[in-house]
């Protein structure tokens, strides 16, 4: 099957792009003709912030060079992952103006919060979340601490939900979890077109051993519960050390707590490598987020390992870790209740081991390459089954387009094998 993936990278490197490179990569493996179109922010460096505002809106270029490769190519199907703020919405209306099915993975709230988070001043927010515009949010510069920003992203999603992009040119949207499709059924996309489908983490194929410290992986940011992890660790005194692996905007609170005399190891970024390695020989891994998370990359991971979990009861989070099971779930933000959590997980060593064995047994029955891939092409077959239903009528021969075909043009967009972008 020929397929196209579509994916705008974001600034710093995190879960969504590796999702979409590991998904390329596994389609690879299993013969499919994967073609990419992605974007990098780098383009928007020297643009002005009318450009940069007008494209995430509506990015012509995007428009007519993926018109052209959807002719070239004509591929199956069309997969979206991220298309702020380079690629923009245009996609979508070049990819129906040709017919063809596309597939869209919520990998976040954007569709429903300009800061894609439903989560505002340390605790979730979703004063968004039933407005035809989030005007709290750029009242409060939820994205990028930014007014003017936050107004161009409410701008963005406020003219296409009246147009009726993602409803009416999307056939497949992918939630992570089910927490995450209800959340945007509540949003107003139409369930009958979501399906739950997870990620999926690599088997390093590392034997566990069990080490002498706990673990935290993630970007260290609000909603990630840095702080509440951090006083935690401050209250449990030396019962056990904590390594800190990631990098954010409160990476300065980690290197803090450790000239405080934490018993806290702080490694910054690492390679994926080292980090496979460091769950092999942690006792468990802590995930305190405080926002709700779509899903928990981390998690599987760890459950690759062998590893069990601490992990919030918000969000996705809560179906992924299973309690005194696979791990351990801990009231999101109360770090009274991280604290005896931890301490239990201490006191029950063997309760623990077994809960890594289970983890590793919901790795292998859940979150494997080889039973995601199925998952994935089921999504690709609905999406063309459902185009072949309702008909392959362009766009362009439709009365009442929100958007016209000749859009100014905007940024080149980089295209996915490494040539100039088609058409340039």
């Amino acid at each position: 099957m020929k397929l196209l993936l579509v994916h705008n990278y974001y600034q710093q490197r995190g879960g969504e792009d590796v999702v979409f490179e590991a998904e390329a990569a596994l389609l690879e493996e299993h013969g499919h003709h994967v073609l990419q179109y992605v974007a990098r922010n780098e383009a928007l460096v020297e643009a002005s912030a009318w450009t940069v505002g007008r494209q995430a809106v509506w990015n012509g270029t995007t428009y007519a060079d993926l018109r052209r490769l959807l002719q070239r190519e004509r591929p199956a199907v069309v997969h979206v992952h991220n298309t702020l703020p380079v690629i923009s919405p245009a996609v979508f209306y070049a990819v129906r103006s040709a017919g063809v099915p596309v597939v869209q993975t919520l990998h976040n709230y954007r569709l429903l919060c300009p800061s894609a988070t439903l989560f505002r001043d340390g605790k979730v927010c979703e004063d968004c979340l039933h407005r035809s515009i989030a005007v709290p949010a750029v009242r409060h510069g939820c994205y990028r601490g930014s007014r003017s920003a936050s107004g161009v992203v409410a701008a963005m999603l406020a003219l296409h939900h009246l147009a009726g992009t993602w409803k009416h040119n999307v056939d497949l949207f992918i939630a992570l979890t089910e927490f995450a499709r209800a959340k945007f059924v509540e949003g107003g996309l139409p369930g009958e077109r979501i399906v739950v489908k997870p990620n999926f983490a690599p088997d390093a194929g590392l034997a566990r051993t069990g080490g002498d410290y706990a673990l935290f992986v993630g970007r260290l940011s609000g909603e990630k519960g840095v702080k509440p992890l951090l006083e935690a660790w401050r209250r449990l005194g030396d019962r056990i050390r904590l390594r800190v692996i990631g990098d954010g905007p409160e990476a300065p609170l980690v290197s803090a707590a450790v000239r405080a005399g934490l018993a806290v190891d702080f490694l910054g970024w690492q390679t994926p490598d080292v980090v496979a390695t460091a769950m092999a020989g942690a006792r468990f891994l802590v995930f305190p987020s405080t926002w709700y998370e779509p899903f928990g990359l981390g998690i599987i991971e760890a459950y690759a390992a062998g590893l069990p979990v601490l992990a919030s009861d918000i969000g996705g989070l809560s179906e992924l870790v299973k309690h005194r099971n696979t791990g351990l779930q801990v009231r999101a933000g109360d770090v009274d209740h991280l604290v005896q959590q931890v301490e239990w997980a201490l006191s029950h060593p063997d309760a623990m081991r077994t809960m890594g064995v289970n983890a590793r047994g919901e790795y292998e029955a859940r979150y494997t390459p080889g039973r995601n891939y199925h998952l994935l092409i089921a999504a690709y077959q609905r999406a063309l089954r459902q185009r072949s239903h309702a008909g392959s009528l362009s766009y362009d021969s439709v009365s009442g387009g929100a958007f016209p075909v000749g859009a100014p043009r905007g940024q080149a967009v980089a295209s996915s094998d490494g040539q100039p972008p088609v058409g340039s």
